[in-house]
């Protein structure tokens, strides 16, 4: 169904997260994240969840939020993709979203489930692509991109912000 994606299927900038998922079955391994995520992130407390490891840095639940956000709007281009669609998609500013989100408003359970719905609908999504979609591909953020890509860009872009947690935010 799918492999690895090859260096012609997304912008080099997007290997910094391909090349964090391990080989095999991407909706597997997006499936795996979900349950690993979830287990790692309860530990965390409603007050811990305001933590900046800098003042101008994102709290958790900022992170956590921008994590959300960027699964929805890469979702969406993968959806857009497979379904054949042919204009190009706009990118986004992440932190014009972050801005805008005013998470740190919101509890840290609400962001809990919130990452599990997202994800849920993910998983929805790619298990019911035909199997010739997930090698359909289109523009995004000014740069050709498959669907394939995609799924493994969300599986690297949460294993980024995982490492972030743990390395900056001394988070275990």
């Amino acid at each position: 169904m799918t492999s690895r994606p090859q260096s012609d299927e997304a912008a080099e900038y997007y290997f910094g997260y391909i090349n964090r998922v391990p080989d095999g079955d991407i909706v597997g391994t997006l499936e795996k994240q979900l349950e690993s995520t979830t287990a790692f992130l309860q530990k965390i407390s409603e007050e811990k969840s305001l933590h900046r490891y800098s003042p101008d840095r994102w709290s958790i639940r900022e992170m956590l939020n921008h994590i959300n956000d960027a699964e929805r709007i890469f979702a969406y281009r993968a959806l857009w993709f497979a379904r054949a669609l042919e204009p190009a998609l706009p990118g986004f500013d992440q932190d014009v979203c972050a801005a805008a989100a005013y998470a740190d408003k919101y509890s840290w359970a609400s962001h809990l489930e919130d990452f599990r719905s997202v994800r849920q609908a993910t998983l929805t999504m790619l298990r019911n692509l035909p199997d010739n979609a997930w090698a359909r591909s289109g523009t995004a953020s000014d740069n050709l991109i498959t669907v394939n890509a995609i799924a493994y860009i969300i599986a690297g872009h949460l294993e980024h912000h995982l490492a972030v947690l743990r390395e900056k935010y001394g988070l275990a």
